[in-house]
């Protein structure tokens, strides 16, 4: 029975490292493939820029008509260069650098970054953060910028103001955090898909934001789950396995 689960676990560490080495080289492949479109790209982003500045001041209809054409193409440059900045975010091998984190503290301290930019949008912030929480086991710069990645579409979807609200507890051996918005919700058809790569409801988003932050919950050895109701908002829970 021991050579039997032995023979198991090092069955299923193969097939791990096999699937690390076939995403490390999709990756790889991926990120080159979006350096190589990046580079012409910031070249003719130059070089709109410098015949828009020629054509500055025209006033005669022809070189208008250019320069709305030229304006045109740098908006769709613009757009493009976003997108490769989000896949090749999202195409990222995270090698994680984890320390052991108070979450509720992390959290405090986002809190306060984003606080100011809220407040002037007619946000608030309500934070119910537990005390004495066992402590999770994060990559500080990668959870943090997947926390910023779900606060700016809580923002988004809260332009005349609202309320965001940050809960962290202890629940069946694991450290939760729930993020909740008073926005417009997500329609169910729509809340299936949030987290399909490329998928977006958003006039010129890459449809990467919410994969690229359930890939670095999952690559904590966590989950992400959104519940949402129409015209009252979402909540989105992020469930953190406890570091002993």
């Amino acid at each position: 029975m021991t050579t039997n689960t032995t023979s198991d676990n090092a069955l299923t560490n193969n097939t791990e490292q096999e699937l690390r080495a076939r995403y490390l080289e999709i990756a790889e492949m991926a990120g080159g493939l979006a350096h190589e479109i990046r580079n012409p790209l910031s070249t003719i982003s130059l070089n709109l820029g410098v015949l828009r500045e020629e054509l500055d001041g025209a006033d005669t209809p022809r070189d208008q008509r250019m320069l709305k054409r030229l304006t045109a193409i740098q908006t769709e440059c613009d757009r493009l260069e976003k997108f490769l900045n989000d896949f090749l975010q999202f195409t990222r091998v995270m090698e994680l650098n984890c320390q052991s984190v108070d979450l509720s503290e992390f959290v405090a301290e986002l809190i306060e970054f984003i606080k100011p930019e809220f407040s002037r949008q007619n946000i608030e912030i309500s934070p119910h953060l537990g005390t004495n929480l066992p402590t999770v086991k994060l990559d500080e710069a990668f959870f943090r910028r997947g926390l910023l990645n779900l606060t700016r579409n809580a923002q988004q979807v809260m332009p005349d103001g609202g309320v965001l609200e940050f809960q962290t507890y202890l629940a069946d051996d694991r450290v939760i955090l729930e993020i909740i918005d008073t926005g417009k919700g997500i329609p169910e058809n729509v809340r299936e898909k949030i987290f399909d790569a490329f998928f977006s409801t958003k006039t010129g988003g890459s449809g990467l934001g919410l994969p690229t932050v359930r890939k670095i919950v999952e690559v904590h050895q966590g989950e992400i789950q959104c519940a949402s109701e129409i015209d009252k908002g979402t909540r989105f829970r992020i469930s953190l396995p406890i570091h002993p």
